[in-house]
């Protein structure tokens, strides 16, 4: 429960129709088995107890009767376990017959959810059988007791007062305004469905995209259940395709035809920071709701759910094709738009030969092609000084001259040397000024051929190097509009790689391989025997590590302890602890410190779901400092 996490179980328990007392037993064993495995809610499918194809016996007292002796056997086989349990089964109240989702926990039973709307076509004829349940809770008679029995209830836990759970049964997400809409505006993060959903060709597909919507569209975790083996095969087949989902996304799945328990472990202080930046998330005053309130102990979940080491990256090559290709196309058609908005003719880079400028020259080469415009007019400026290194050199008018541009050479060593001079610099001091005055050089000699052109300079940095503060202030910090803004280093390199697997274009493939070999530099101190002697992650630490910690902390507020943790899982054998918490406390300074840059960045695309541009995503003040983040991680 610790981090926000919280495991939960989809069951489907091998059952016999009507046989209460037998499917009891085969439910009390599953919720045995997922306590143990340290499932904290663990949801059965509709009807489970009786069978969800009863058909006419669920007018039988007999049946009616074992179904709720049944549910007293399961009550009392969960006391003393850690785990709240929904399981399915036939209520008579007052005369009328409902279909219902119990809730229990620790032996006892907390409340009962009846189903709100009845399927009455194709294969199903639930109407003949059951009424539709009422929304405003009333009082169920249970032993010496009285329960709430409604559909407008929540389940609170009282340790993690950010899990509320909500339920549903079956056909109530298959509706337009199912009662899960009106349990997340009323507080659920949670929501639960115990199904009875029968298999028929591609249906499955339909229920993954449904589910994901869903979830997506309530910005909650999602736990479905359905009836599976055992069920009467006489008209139709179930297949138990059980879910669980966070957000529009599959956490776990289970095989159809392969019954049994599938886990996972939802987020839900991720999904409440989802919906406190969400300002079209309207949540409700709980009018007509009963809150049920439940402990859990608070103990350390222990994670089966995979952390992707690169969260900007996506795996799947496919989708990690379409995703670069998306990109690239963000980046150009907002290129297009300035370049024609301004009448600029031509486009100014400061090409070194590294990634980014690479990735920009690419994207202005895109951009011209969009605008049926000559490469020539790409002027692709190279500036040689102290740090230059010979395969950089080569590699940047390789690259100009194979793309087809205009390559000028400006040497700034005469330049540098004479500010130094005027400044009282001493050039055998490599301090930050030795450095700076570079950078800065470099820039005004993009904005004066600029003028000259009539053109605007592109800035190459990056989004990484932006929240790290790995820029110049008002060197390569500036431009007139900067189309890796929005792009985090570790796409970079995917992005580069891309367009040389599809360029078709054998050298200009050479050339942008050997720049992906080439170490990341600003090439700003001198090289040894001819080697870049300035790797930049040697000294800010491994981009694939502050690209996680700049994704979670941005994208979902996670406290350090959290990022820690997560980093741990999914480095696990790259990085030892120490170098994790070293790199973490050095991402926590350097984004503090170096808002002031970002608050005054040029324009440029936002393309994905983290950006720090001041008009947009990241309204920081750059005077905040970072000691209660850092403080966090002490005492560690």
């Amino acid at each position: 429960m610790r981090d926000g996490f919280i495991k939960v179980a989809a069951a489907t328990p091998n059952i016999k129709v009507a046989d209460v007392h037998y499917n009891a037993e085969q439910i009390i064993g599953q919720i045995k088995e997922a306590a143990e495995q340290g499932a904290k809610v663990i949801v059965f499918p509709e009807l489970c107890i009786t069978g969800y194809t009863c058909q006419d016996l669920f007018f039988q007292e007999m049946l009616q009767r074992g179904a709720l002796d049944a549910l007293q056997e399961i009550a009392k086989s969960t006391e003393g376990m850690d785990a709240l349990v929904f399981v399915g089964l036939p209520v008579r109240r007052d005369g009328k017959l409902y279909n219902v989702a119990a809730v229990v926990q620790d032996g006892e039973v907390l409340a009962m959810v009846p189903k709100s709307y009845l399927p009455n076509y194709n294969e199903f004829y639930e109407a003949r059988h059951f009424v539709s349940g009422n929304e405003e809770a009333v009082y169920f008679p249970w032993g010496e007791d009285e329960i709430p029995f409604g559909t407008n209830i929540l389940f609170a836990c009282n340790e993690m007062p950010e899990l509320q759970i909500g339920c549903e049964i079956c056909e109530d997400v298959w509706v337009p305004e199912t009662p899960g809409t009106a349990h997340a505006l009323a507080g659920a993060t949670v929501l639960v469905n115990l199904s009875a959903s029968n298999e028929t060709v591609s249906k499955d597909e339909y229920r993954q995209m449904l589910l994901k919507a869903t979830s997506a569209r309530l910005v909650a975790g999602y736990v479905y259940a359905s009836a599976g083996a055992g069920e009467s095969t006489q008209d139709l087949v179930f297949s138990g395709h059980n879910l669980i989902l966070e957000n529009g996304s599959i956490l776990a799945e289970s095989d159809r035809f392969n019954y049994g328990i599938i886990y996972s472990e939802i987020d839900v202080q991720k999904l409440t920071s989802e919906r406190q930046r969400m300002t079209t998330f309207f949540s409700e005053e709980r009018a007509g709701y009963l809150v049920v309130p439940f402990s859990l102990d608070e103990e350390k979940t222990v994670l089966s759910r995979q952390f992707a080491k690169t969260p900007f990256v996506p795996a799947n090559l496919a989708l990690r094709q379409k995703r670069c290709d998306d990109i690239l196309s963000i980046q150009a058609y907002g290129l297009k738009k300035r370049m024609e908005h301004t009448g600029a003719k031509t486009a100014v880079i400061g090409v070194s030969g590294g990634l980014d400028s690479t990735l920009a020259m690419l994207v202005v080469i895109k951009c011209f092609d969009l605008m049926d415009k000559d490469q020539k007019d790409l002027l692709a400026v190279t500036m040689p000084c102290f740090g230059t290194t010979d395969r950089t050199y080569q590699n940047a008018c390789n690259l100009a001259k194979t793309l087809g541009t205009t390559l000028k050479e400006v040497d700034i060593k005469a330049s540098v040397l004479q500010h130094f001079k005027d400044i009282n610099q001493d050039t055998e001091n490599h301090d930050v000024t030795y450095e700076n005055g570079q950078a800065r050089e470099r820039t005004q000699v993009l904005m004066d051929l600029a003028n000259q052109t009539n053109g605007l300079v592109i800035g190459t940095g990056d989004l990484s190097e932006l929240a790290l503060g790995w820029a110049t202030y008002n060197g390569d910090h500036m431009s007139m509009y900067g189309v890796n803004a929005g792009v985090p280093k570790t796409l970079v390199r995917h992005l580069v790689d891309y367009y040389a697997e599809t360029c078709g274009n054998e050298k200009l493939t050479a050339v942008l391989r050997d720049v992906l070999d080439t170490p990341v530099s600003p090439e700003l101190l001198p090289p040894k025997d001819g080697v870049i002697s300035q790797c930049t992650e040697e000294l800010v630490g491994p981009y694939e590590l502050h690209d996680f910690f700049l994704y979670y902390m941005l994208r979902f507020g996670f406290a350090p302890k959290k990022l820690y943790r997560l980093a741990q899982e999914a480095f696990e054998g790259d990085y030892d602890d120490a170098i994790i918490l070293k790199w973490e406390k050095t991402f926590i300074r350097r984004f503090f410190n170096a808002q002031f840059k970002r608050s005054c960045l040029p324009d440029g695309p936002k393309v994905g779901t983290v950006a720090v541009s001041p008009r947009g995503d990241l309204r920081m003040p750059s005077d905040a400092v970072s000691k209660l983040w850092l403080a966090e991680l002490e005492d560690i």
